[in-house]
């Protein structure tokens, strides 16, 4: 598929803003006042950057309340209404840690809880697309919040968390790849039971569909070569998982070496996640003969 920026954006910020507001639920860091307030608002400008940015990909950005109301049928709508009374949960939890030097447990702990759902819910909305092959596993959900994880705590400063999690992090992005990649074969889609023709036996295309690109060539047939896949997957995990990791464990440690491992590792999502929607192919595309 086709990946807009702002979706892009989307994913990886708000996820990496609702992991912090994880992290910050369970009392990591152990801080308050000031120190306090610059993280959570680290976490808000994350989390709700990222929401903003969602709106910029689609149709009519001034219908975006309307996905509010369809949350018994509607991942999206559900990440919405998650992500709303996360951020509202989180907001009264900051003011106790921020101002009166007061955590109060079982609301973090609630806190924590709607923003780790409101990533699973985000990621729903991309595992439910039975016509993706690659998104409809159960990797896609524990992808991205493996991700969400990792990069809270990550930005709370929390190394000892952090560090494995980095390795954890880019050994499933990979177990991912190596199940991804069988999963539009073991779909059974084909251009014989696309066009309901395979009775007839082997099908192939004698023309194209159409003489000019269209919305569904532009947005649901985008087609990335395997050699430059596979260099962005290689650089991907080194800026994701590996460069991150080194810098955090070799002595000696500095803030300086921690911001651009961070940084790093912020990179390397921004690309994988890119590679994450170009690489997804659309069953649609098998009538453009694109398998």
């Amino acid at each position: 598929m086709h990946p807009a920026p702002s979706i892009i954006a989307f994913t990886v910020f708000s996820g990496i803003g609702f992991g912090l507001l994880t992290v910050l639920g369970f009392g990591k860091p152990d801080v308050s006042g000031f120190t306090a307030f610059v993280f959570f608002f680290i976490a808000y400008l994350f989390a709700v950057g990222g929401l903003i940015s969602s709106t910029f990909h689609l149709g009519n950005p001034r219908r975006a309340l309307k996905a509010f109301s369809q949350w018994k049928s509607s991942w999206l709508s559900r990440e919405g209404c998650l992500s709303v009374a996360a951020l509202m949960v989180m907001g009264v939890y900051a003011i106790g840690v921020v101002f009166l030097n007061t955590r109060w447990t079982l609301l973090g702990l609630l806190g924590s809880g709607l923003c780790l759902a409101t990533v699973f819910a985000t990621s729903m909305i991309y595992a439910q697309i039975k016509t993706v092959p690659r998104w409809s596993n159960w990797t896609t959900p524990v992808l991205f919040l493996l991700y969400a994880i990792t990069g809270g705590a990550f930005m709370a400063g929390q190394t000892s968390i952090a560090a494995p999690m980095l390795l954890v992090l880019g050994a499933f992005q990979c177990a991912t790849w190596i199940i991804g990649d069988k999963q539009f074969a073991a779909s059974g889609s084909t251009i014989e039971s696309a066009t309901g023709l395979g009775h007839m036996g082997k099908v192939r295309m004698f023309e194209a569909p159409h003489s000019s690109k269209n919305y569904l060539m532009k947005e649901m047939v985008h087609v990335v070569g395997r050699k430059h896949a596979l260099t962005l997957r290689i650089i991907g995990v080194l800026f994701l998982s590996l460069f991150p990791y080194l810098l955090l464990v070799m002595p000696p440690f500095y803030h300086l070496i921690s911001l651009v491992a961070l940084l790093l590792h912020i990179i390397g999502a921004l690309t994988l996640r890119w590679l994450f929607f170009a690489e997804a192919e659309h069953t649609v595309g098998l009538y453009y003969g694109k398998r």
